[in-house]
Order: structure tokens, then sequence, then C-alpha cells
């Protein structure tokens, strides 16, 4: 399959990433990609930037190299209830959102906790992709946590980040696993994302892409082709359709 699309990356300006947004875009380029996702660390992530960073993305261009842009951020999940960094406003105002857990932000809870934050989160109209549900680190109920993505039409996602050889994520792989195989039963559209911090790594799906083929994960259900279904995705739990 043909890899058309990366949402999860990071530029210097996340404080522990190295490119700028152009050698990200360039990078994407080189490696056949139609579409970025710009997504740098929220507020409350230690030596992120600053509210007014994403006050200004509407300054930059959208598109770079023949590579479409979304300009957003990696929300950090904050409590058990859902709280992310930024109010309705700010999330309404940014081309993508995806939410995560992150140590330095919260505390990992029980595995009822950490799915009820989850599936809260899920329901914001706002927030598109759950990002890296692998980490042991936050327990969950995958079941539950397939089933809300798909009430709400949110993306799972599968982080090659997590699983790659020098990973600080316990047990990815194996509960990236789980999940696939519940979103294969259930019918759960997935993307794989980079997480890439440097412009090396933008497209990097290799470790990913080997257990997409040990599961059998049906290609239907795998957005990384699917530029336009994607985008449709994002606009239609924004708009509540």
């Amino acid at each position: 399959m043909q890899y058309l699309l990366d949402l999860h990356t990071h530029t210097l300006a996340s404080g522990h990433a190295y490119n700028t947004i152009s050698e990200m875009a360039k990078a994407a380029a080189d490696k056949g990609l139609k579409l970025l996702g710009i997504t740098e660390h929220a507020v409350k992530m230690p030596g992120t930037c600053h509210l007014l960073y994403f006050s200004n993305l509407k300054v930059v261009e959208r598109e770079q190299f023949g590579v479409q842009l979304l300009m957003g951020a990696e929300l950090n999940i904050l409590d058990y209830n859902g709280k992310v960094d930024f109010n309705q406003s700010r999330l309404k105002e940014l081309d993508l959102c995806i939410a995560s857990f992150h140590t330095p932000c919260i505390v990992p809870g029980t595995i009822e906790e950490n799915t009820h934050a989850v599936c809260c989160v899920m329901e914001n109209p706002y927030i598109a992709v759950l990002g890296h549900p692998d980490d042991a680190r936050y327990p969950l109920d995958y079941e539950r946590l397939v089933l809300k993505a798909k009430e709400t039409g949110t993306i799972l996602e599968l982080n090659n980040s997590s699983i790659s050889p020098d990973s600080f994520r316990p047990n990815a792989e194996e509960n990236d696993r789980i999940m696939l195989e519940l979103c294969k039963r259930y019918g759960v559209e997935v993307v794989v994302d980079s997480d890439a911090h440097t412009a090396a790594h933008v497209g990097n799906h290799q470790y990913a892409e080997k257990i997409l083929q040990e599961v059998g994960f049906p290609e239907e259900l795998l957005l990384n082709n699917k530029r336009e279904r994607v985008l449709e995705k994002i606009y239609k739990k924004k708009a509540g359709l």
C-alpha cells in the first residue's frame, strides 16, 4: 500500500524536536506524502511553545512542496474527565487536534479512570485522533475504547514510534495487536502515524507495517492512502455529522 499521509509530527517548536515546518514538509514530499499533520505539543507539556504560537498558525502556508499541511496540536489529557490544554474556541481554530496521555501532564490512573478519560476526550468534536493509545503505563479497556471511537468517529492511531526499538512506552506492541483485532471486529478505522520529532522520521511506518501484516489488518480500514476520507472525518466530527 502507498502511504500518502502522516498526521502526527513535531517541529522544533515542541521543544524536544529538531526540524522546521519547511524541513518536515520537504521530507514528506520526498517520501511521496500528500498530507502532513504538524501537531506541536500543547501548552502543558514542559518546554513546548506558548499559546501565542497556536493563535498565529493562520499565517502558515497550508501547502509546501506539494504537500498539504494541517496545522494543529497534540493535546495533553489533563484529568480523568477528558480535560485538555485548550478550550473549545481555541480547538475550533486548529486544523487538526490529537489528544494523548503524557506522564509530565497526568499521573496514570486505573483502567477505569484512564478509559473514562479517553472516552470523554473522544466525545469532543474538535479532537479527531487519539494518540498512541498503546502505552501500558495508562492501561485501557480496549473494547470500550474501540466502540467509543466507532460511536464518535474518532480516528485511532497506530503509533510507529511506540513500537520502535528505542520506544519508552512499555508493552505497546502487545496493546496495539489487541486494539487492531478489535478494530477488525467492529470495523473501526485506524491511521498509522510516525510521531516524528525529526525530518528523517517523517513517514516512517516500518514497525507499524509489520504488525498490520501479521494481524491481517484490512486495507479498507487503514486511512493512510485515503486523504479525502481523513479530511472528511475531521470535518464531519467538527460539524457533528
